[in-house]
């Protein structure tokens, strides 16, 4: 692990301190967790552009959802 500076504001910096007692951690595992979330969010976000570009580019038939739709094996009721 490295040490880094980072400057917060001190409404966001007393909110980070009690979340951080309310939950029994230090203000660096919090910080690191929530970084870690953010980052993840983003990279799902980028997917799901990239999903939404390529299926805008190349949309689906109807014909191709009913070839699966014959092969799905729904439950009696």
């Amino acid at each position: 692990m490295e040490t880094i500076q980072v400057v917060l504001e001190t409404d966001l910096r007393i909110a980070a301190d009690k979340a951080a007692r309310r939950f029994r951690k230090n203000r660096s595992q919090l910080v690191r967790e929530a970084l870690r979330e953010y980052l993840l969010r983003l990279e799902t976000r980028a997917r799901e552009e990239r999903d939404h570009k390529g299926y805008a580019k190349n949309p689906s038939v109807r014909a191709e959802a009913q070839v699966w739709e014959s092969e799905a094996a729904w439950p009696e009721l």
